[in-house]
C-alpha cells in the first residue's frame, strides 16, 4: 500500500505510467526509472511512497480492480432488479468493459497474475477479485436456481470469463468482447434449460 501523503494527482499518473511501461516492455523491463520518466516524477518518489516497483504494481492493480468493480456496479445499477439473467450478463459485460480489455490493462493483468502466484499480497488481491465475481454471480443465479446449482453455474461462468479473457489477451487481435459475451450467454441458457424440471 502506498504511504499516506502521496498527492492524489500523482497517483493516477504513476498508475498510468506503470501500465504504459508494462505494455511497452513487460513487467521485467518496466524499471522504476522508466516508470518515473513516463510519469514525470523522480524515481525517489516511487521508492518513497510505494517501496519500489512491487508496491507500484500492487497500487496499479488496486486501481484496475476499482475500475472493474465500478464498471460492474454501474451496469447493475441500470439493470432491472428482477431480471436475474440480464443482471448476470451485466456482470459479464462489466468484466469485458473496453477499459479492461485495452492492451495496456490486459498486459498489466497478465503480469499481475504471473506474480500473484508467488506473492502473498498480490495473491490476496486476486482472491478478493475472484470472490467478488463469484459473489455477484451467485446472488443472481440463486434467483433462478437452487443454491448448490447456482454455485456450480457461477463457477462455470467465472471460468469462462477468465478463460476467454486469457485467450483473448494472448491473441494479437485482442479480446472479442461480443463473441465472449455471446459464448457465456449460450452457456447460461443451456444451464438454465438443463435445470428446468
Amino acid at each position: 500500500m502506498p504511504k499516506v501523503g502521496m498527492p492524489a494527482i500523482r497517483r493516477p499518473q504513476l498508475v498510468e505510467a506503470t501500465m504504459s511501461a508494462i505494455d511497452e516492455v513487460g513487467l521485467a523491463g518496466a524499471s522504476v526509472a522508466l516508470i518515473s520518466r513516463k510519469a514525470g516524477v523522480s524515481a525517489g518518489i516511487i521508492n518513497h511512497y510505494f517501496g519500489g516497483k512491487h508496491g507500484l504494481l500492487e497500487e496499479t492493480m488496486r486501481s484496475v480492480m476499482r475500475e472493474l468493480s465500478k464498471g460492474v456496479q454501474l451496469r447493475l445499477s441500470i439493470t432491472d432488479q428482477n431480471d436475474a439473467k440480464a443482471r448476470i450478463l451485466a456482470i459479464v459485460d462489466g468484466n469485458f468493459d473496453g477499459n479492461q480489455v485495452s492492451s495496456k490493462v490486459t498486459k498489466t493483468w497478465l503480469a499481475f497474475w504471473s506474480h500473484a502466484m508467488h506473492d502473498p499480497t498480490l495473491f490476496r488481491l486476486q482472491h478478493v477479485n475472484e470472490r467478488r465475481l463469484l459473489s455477484h454471480l451467485r446472488v443472481e443465479l440463486k434467483k433462478l436456481l437452487p443454491p448448490e446449482r447456482a454455485q456450480f453455474v457461477a463457477q462455470g461462468i467465472a471460468a469462462l470469463v477468465d478463460g476467454i479473457w486469457l485467450r483473448g489477451a494472448l491473441n494479437p487481435q485482442g479480446i472479442d468482447t461480443r463473441a465472449a459475451i455471446k459464448t457465456i450467454e449460450d452457456y447460461l441458457e443451456r444451464q438454465l434449460h438443463d435445470s428446468q424440471p
